[in-house]
């Protein structure tokens, strides 16, 4: 099919244009230097032939919402908007490369490379659907990669919120990564189905093709929207793929949206649990947090890794978030109790005076009384802190029971709700996100073995049970 040529780029003040980059259905994107800072861009601007008052506010929405997530690492940045002097709207940008598009279909991509791509361009859907914002065109091609090898999602230009999604139709979409709900116009667009298009985005970028599309095979629109629709994709067809991997893309991609995990975020921490059973760190989780103003930075760190989102957050470590809460809450009331003992006029060989015996009392009059002050203040730390788990049920009675060298642990449900899940983590460091409430532990004999297992709700997780641990004998 012929391709049409670019449109003249705009006279636009303070940047000189370079050359084209790319032309899409409604716009082109040119490279510009920017006079001031000094530096090039990429510029988005929309065909005069296609600018009307639709397009001037889907244009509008899309610099709208790009200004409002930008700021997540791993959304394309924008610099401005505005309209050129010949009334063409234009965005202003992050000059990306869009290597990863041919990349992934000309050569196999290394599997930790996949799911931290996976896991990163997760995260910033999971903040567009906390911010109301669907995507609606998550595919390879919309993933782009900064100077630094950091993965971005860009072109939210059909993107609506969620709400207005269900009163929307869809003006556009890319077929192989589409969901069949929307291809079948069940609905414009959900969350479970950005679920489905992030899970067929990873199966291509390692298949090195979309999931439904059969080498040698016919592959037009109707045929991809059949096999779509029937929601069997094809094997990946690499030995270096866990079939965990496999089975996690195949489940996300399933017929029915209630068969999908129920959010991005599930998706992303099953992800984040296989970088676990490969070896490889787990990609951190970047996701804004609620509390943020509550935590040190080293927690907001820990907060990242499996566990990290949004509400009543628990580091990987339960043990070690115990042990450190007394030294961050209480050590500035014990260091001025120990710098006012180190102080105490008689510590001194003069007697005291009953000046000094006064000026003591009034010492630890204010003491008591800064005292009383931080430690209520620590209270209400502890109070604000547990309040985002409220209402979430707690596991208890965990039962282990040894076979050999392998370690069943159970415990009795305490009260889940639909879509609860439980997020079990092992004291090797290990996690599993499961509906299950029994887990299975294969050990080394003489080996110490626990586990802690919390209630994820929505993303939220309660407070955890009590570590369970088994003796294998030696």
């Amino acid at each position: 099919m012929a391709r049409r040529l670019p449109s003249q780029p705009p006279v636009l003040p303070g940047f000189s244009h370079v050359h084209v980059l790319g032309s899409g259905g409604f716009a082109d994107v040119f490279l510009y230097e920017q006079n001031m800072p000094r530096r090039q861009v990429a510029v988005k601007v929309m065909l005069s032939e296609v600018v009307n008052d639709q397009v001037r506010q889907m244009f509008q929405a899309e610099a709208n919402l790009m200004a409002q997530l930008s700021a997540h690492p791993s959304i394309l940045t924008v610099y401005q908007a505005s309209v050129s002097s010949d009334g063409r709207p234009y965005l202003v940008m992050e000059l990306c490369s869009s290597s990863l598009s041919a990349r992934y279909r000309a050569e196999r991509l290394p599997v930790p490379e996949v799911l931290r791509i996976a896991v990163k361009i997760g995260s910033a859907i999971e903040t567009a659907h906390r911010a109301g914002v669907l995507h609606r065109d998550i595919k390879p091609s919309n993933i782009l990669m900064t100077a630094y090898g950091h993965p971005v999602l860009a072109d939210f230009g059909i993107a609506a919120t969620v709400a207005e999604a269900k009163d929307q139709e869809m003006v556009g979409m890319s077929i192989p990564w589409s969901a069949p709900e929307v291809l079948m116009d069940e609905t414009p667009g959900s969350v479970t189905s950005e679920v489905w298009s992030l899970a067929a985005t990873v199966y291509s970028l390692l298949a090195g093709r979309s999931p439904f599309e059969i080498p040698g095979d016919s592959n037009k629109s109707t045929d991809l929207i059949s096999r779509i629709n029937r929601a069997r994709p094809q094997p990946i067809g690499r030995a270096d793929v866990p079939s965990s991997l496999e089975k996690l893309l195949a489940t996300a991609m399933s017929r029915k949206p209630e068969n999908r995990p129920a959010t991005v975020l599930e998706l992303v921490r099953e992800l984040q649990a296989i970088e676990t059973e490969l070896g490889v760190p787990q990609t951190p989780i970047e996701v804004a947090m609620d509390d943020w103003a509550l935590a040190t930075v080293a927690d907001l760190e820990d907060k990242t890794r499996v566990r990290g989102v949004a509400g009543a957050l628990v580091p990987t470590n339960p043990r070690r978030r115990r042990r450190r809460r007394p030294d961050s809450e209480y050590s500035s009331v014990g260091t001025v109790v120990r710098n006012s003992n180190a102080a105490s006029p008689n510590s001194g060989t003069r007697p005291a005076t009953p000046q000094s015996r006064q000026l003591r009392l009034l010492t630890w009059g204010l003491i008591g009384i800064v005292v009383l002050a931080l430690g209520l203040g620590a209270t209400a730390a502890i109070v604000i802190f547990r309040a985002n788990s409220g209402g979430i049920p707690v596991v208890s009675n965990i039962a282990a029971k040894l076979t050999g060298t392998s370690v069943k642990f159970t415990w009795p449900d305490p009260g889940l709700a639909d879509h609860d899940s439980y997020q079990v983590v092992t004291s090797d460091g290990g996690s599993s996100n499961q509906q299950s409430n029994s887990f299975a532990v294969d050990a080394s004999r003489g080996e110490h073995v626990c586990v802690t297992v919390t209630v994820n709700r929505q993303g939220k997780l309660g407070d955890p049970s009590s570590p369970k641990c088994a003796d294998v004998a030696g």
